[in-house]
């Protein structure tokens, strides 16, 4: 089902409406749904590469909008929605892990997971539970998405189409080093 899904999704990245399906797809992937908006917006960056900071813009700012939804759920919407996302993920006990966590690292979980593998939507979720102020969490979510997306589009841009099996096979590994990178260099501010 899931590979449907992926394989559906990918082929809307040819569709003549192509950036309203972007950006549907990266507002919903931000609060629910399971595919990355990456698995378009490389092939699409790939066919039209002029309009490569256009499309990572767009996936940004709808990934943003859609994480205000994902907030909704957790803050307004927990029992009767946010429980049964979570659980369709089998993420229910990850869940209560992360949320002990809130308290101290909050926006730190949600821009690791803006940035990484990580499920986005779990964070946002969790940050409406727990009721993270909302500026930060607007603003943290901004930061990055815009990493993530423009970082994929600048790669294929850049590299172009032998990049992405670089990015598929590697986007963990890519992703946990820039986040660990990100955090050592602001320990070594704090020290300073």
């Amino acid at each position: 089902m899931l590979r449907a899904l992926y394989d559906r999704t990918l082929r809307l990245s040819s569709h003549r409406h192509a950036g309203w399906a972007l950006a549907g797809v990266s507002f919903i992937e931000s609060s629910f749904f399971p595919i990355p908006p990456d698995v378009m917006l490389i092939p699409m960056v790939l066919a039209d590469r002029a309009k490569a900071w256009r499309y990572a813009f767009l996936c940004t700012m709808a990934s943003v909008l859609g994480a205000l939804l994902g907030y909704a759920i957790g803050y307004v919407f927990w029992e009767a929605i946010g429980q049964p996302i979570v659980g369709f993920y089998n993420a229910d006990a990850a869940f209560v892990r992360f949320t002990e966590f809130y308290d101290i690292w909050g926006i730190w979980i949600v821009l690791a997971a803006a940035i990484s593998f990580l499920p986005f939507k779990i964070a946002t979720i969790a940050s409406g539970v727990s009721g993270l102020a909302l500026a930060p969490f607007l603003i943290t979510s901004l930061i990055g998405r815009g990493i993530r997306f423009f970082a994929v589009a600048a790669l294929v841009y850049y590299f172009g189409p032998g990049i992405r099996r670089f990015i598929d096979r590697y986007f963990n590994v890519l992703s946990l080093t820039f986040i660990a990178v990100l955090l050592l260099g602001f320990l070594l501010l704090g020290a300073v």
